[in-house]
């Protein structure tokens, strides 16, 4: 691109802070123009280390960006990025994209209409090393797999401890979705759903694809100190591929994210394996999971609660 892409980042908390404003900074093929926050102080705090602009009000930001990249609670989420999308701005996107359904719903279908590029940041499908694995395990013909996500985003001392979406919806909603981004483009969509719950926000999902193909994830983001563990493992007849057990660069994976972004707006491109239609399919199930959860059953599959 000879012309740089004027972006704004919406969000003042670490993760907007640390990856998206720094990332957005750091790229070569994009102005960071500005930085939204309820609070302008806040908002200041991220964008002058950049030498962005501080803004308060997301319909001046609109006016002054091509596209945004969003680090809000997903709820929040849903509603400015329907909104920007209206406006015609491409959306880089953190996961989940929202916790209901129904709003995931409208916020593809305004997409759709305003015909934007998208991509939502599932971490580990930008890791390169982690994505190379990923294409080669997919095409084994796959009978099933595992996926296991035991963190500590709530324990004293980490960034994410005092986050309030998280700690109302749990590791279900907070690393569900890293599973989902593999488990469901490997063995398909979902048929049915089963599920109990442990202590704290510990949850064990089984999920059977329409495949034929089944899958487990145990999930939870209260584990203590030294209980930490992330694997992602698939089966096959000749036995099970397990992910590498490496350290992921979030920097490296966030510059992936916006090239991939950049690329397909400047070919007009509106799909990707990442993209808002995607992260739409990637809610359907978590709420289904939810549902499950809660003693709503999921035995006969169908289509996902509203």
């Amino acid at each position: 691109m000879t012309d740089r892409l004027r972006m704004g980042v919406v969000g003042t908390g670490f993760w907007a802070s640390e990856v998206h404003a720094a990332g957005v900074a750091a790229h070569p093929d994009v102005e960071l123009v500005g930085v939204w926050g309820r609070d302008r102080a806040k908002a200041a705090a991220v964008a002058e280390p950049h030498g962005a602009r501080a803004y308060d009000d997301f319909d001046a930001l609109l006016g002054d960006v091509d596209l945004l990249t969003f680090a809000v609670p997903p709820q929040v989420q849903a509603d400015l990025a329907l909104r920007a999308a209206g406006a015609g701005k491409h959306l880089l996107l953190e996961k989940p994209v929202t916790t209901d359904p129904a709003a995931a719903d409208r916020l593809v279908e305004a997409v759709d209409r305003s015909g934007v590029s998208t991509v939502v940041f599932f971490t580990f499908r930008f890791v390169p090393w982690s994505e190379e694995w990923f294409d080669d395990v997919r095409g084994h013909g796959l009978s099933g797999g595992s996926a296991c996500w035991y963190v500590g985003h709530a324990a004293e001392g980490s960034p994410f401890a005092a986050s309030p979406w998280r700690r109302r919806d749990g590791a279900l909603w907070d690393v569900g979705p890293h599973a989902l981004s593999q488990l469901l483009p490997a063995l398909g969509p979902v048929s049915a759903v089963a599920g109990a719950r442990g202590r704290g926000d510990l949850v064990h999902v089984v999920l059977t694809h329409e495949s034929g193909a089944t899958s487990v994830m145990s999930l939870c983001m209260t584990m203590p100190t030294g209980g930490e563990r992330v694997e992602m493992e698939f089966y096959d007849d000749h036995g099970w591929h397990s992910r590498p057990d490496r350290e992921r660069d979030v920097d490296e994976a966030y510059e992936r994210a916006l090239s991939e972004l950049l690329a397909n707006v400047a070919a007009g491109e509106t799909g990707h394996r990442c993209d808002v239609r995607f992260g739409r399919d990637v809610v359907a199930v978590l709420a289904r999971c939810e549902a499950a959860l809660a003693g709503g059953g999921d035995a006969t599959g169908g289509s996902p609660p509203a």
